[in-house]
């Protein structure tokens, strides 16, 4: 049987890569994505390497993103983020990717969705999986996104020009609250491990963020370490828990089951000098807070960049975790320095008292995409039958 061929760009964006599809590239059925993602990436794939598509065989690597106009007032464009596991049979549309979205405002751009003049864009995006809008500026270089530059985003090999975003209220992204349990720090009776406090927050992601020390990390070790069989079963088992208290999911089984990347787990410590994936030395005295964030079963290699997010404004919010073990500021509106695995990543999150309670404003972070590559995606026919057999909407599919 033939291949199906779909339009397509694969880009990077901050330190993650995906396949970027138009929205009118794919079936107008939604349930038919699926399949067409995981053929399109390799999965499932036991080995975990995603050697039969375009994925790495990590949670980072293997990722989706669709774009079309926004008819919406305060938005240009929609983002759709899909993330497929390396490993099974699954796709969720439950979160945003924040490092995917650097990328999105360009490729809008060089694709003719959003007319550009002079020097600067900004495009506003408007992401579907969270309803939140995020802003992106960059520069423009003859038209099309900008690619050269100085700035050096950690994770990524040398330098490129920067995209400022800043996510509009990022607050209660799954859980439509800041603080879904109304509390700083709740107590998770998890089976096996016995009582673990967490701070659960939701701002651009949820989170569930521990003390590194309470699982016996000291928070500074690679995701390597972190990746052992025994450690990721224990924090899985921690996130289950933490799902259901956020409301994400009714149990712990179907928190394993169906939401395999919600709530991420941080953990958290004081700063602290700590060897990066290159080798370098990252001081104490350079970052505000360390942190390794678990995100759809991996020790994420930078951090994921909803995770960061909710890391920085969770550092804010007085009598977290995370402000617990956080070098405290004198300027509420100065930036955050997250020491983790690839050196430290800052972010700036504006987080207010309002009333009795605390509401993220904006969060302001910068990072670097580069589009790699554009042409067509080929997926087995044979892995998406119904389509095949129709060529059901898809105006390039045979091959």
């Amino acid at each position: 049987m033939r291949q199906l061929r779909i339009p397509a760009v694969f880009m990077r964006g901050g330190t993650s890569r995906a396949i970027v599809f138009h929205r009118h590239d794919l079936p107008s059925d939604r349930a038919d994505w699926d399949a067409i993602f995981l053929a399109a990436l390799g999965s499932p794939d036991p080995y975990q390497r995603q050697l039969n598509g375009m994925g790495g065989g990590i949670s980072s690597l293997s990722k989706i993103c669709i774009v079309a106009k926004s008819d919406r007032e305060d938005a240009d464009i929609d983002y759709t983020f899909a993330q497929v596991s390396p490993r099974e049979a699954w796709v969720s549309y439950a979160a945003l990717c924040g490092n995917m979205s650097s990328a999105m405002g360009p490729f809008a751009v060089d694709e003719g969705l959003v007319a550009v003049s002079g020097e600067q864009a900004v495009v506003r995006i408007h992401n579907t999986n969270t309803g939140k809008i995020i802003h992106a500026h960059f520069a423009v270089d003859e038209g099309k996104a900008a690619i050269d530059g100085d700035y050096e985003l950690l994770g990524v090999a040398g330098t490129g020009s920067p995209v400022r975003m800043d996510f509009i209220e990022p607050g209660g992204a799954n859980t439509g609250k800041l603080l879904p349990t109304g509390n700083t720090v709740d107590t998770l009776d998890v089976p096996g491990i016995g009582k673990v406090e967490a701070s659960l927050v939701d701002a651009g992601s949820s989170l569930a963020l521990i003390d590194a020390a309470r699982i016996g990390l000291e928070g500074t070790e690679s995701p390597m370490e972190i990746d052992a069989p025994a450690m990721l079963e224990t924090i899985e088992k921690i996130r289950n828990v933490a799902g259901v208290m956020m409301g994400i999911s009714a149990t712990p089984e179907e928190s394993r089951s169906k939401r395999p990347n919600l709530p991420k787990v941080a953990m958290v410590a004081s700063p602290r000098d700590a060897k990066t994936l290159s080798g370098e030395l990252a001081a104490a005295a350079d970052g505000d807070l360390t942190a390794r964030i678990i995100s759809s079963g991996n020790c994420h290699r930078a951090l994921p960049l909803t995770g960061a997010i909710c890391t920085s404004v969770a550092a804010r919010i007085e009598g977290t975790i995370a402000h617990r073990f956080a070098r405290k500021a004198a300027d509420a509106e100065a930036d955050i320095r997250l020491m983790q695995p690839s050196g430290v990543t800052s972010l700036k999150p504006v987080v207010v008292r309002e009333g009795t309670g605390w509401a993220a404003k904006r969060v302001g972070v910068y990072r670097t995409q580069r589009r790699l590559f554009d042409g067509y995606v080929y997926v087995q026919a044979s892995r998406v039958p119904a389509l095949a057999a129709a060529r059901r909407d898809l105006p390039h599919a045979a091959e």
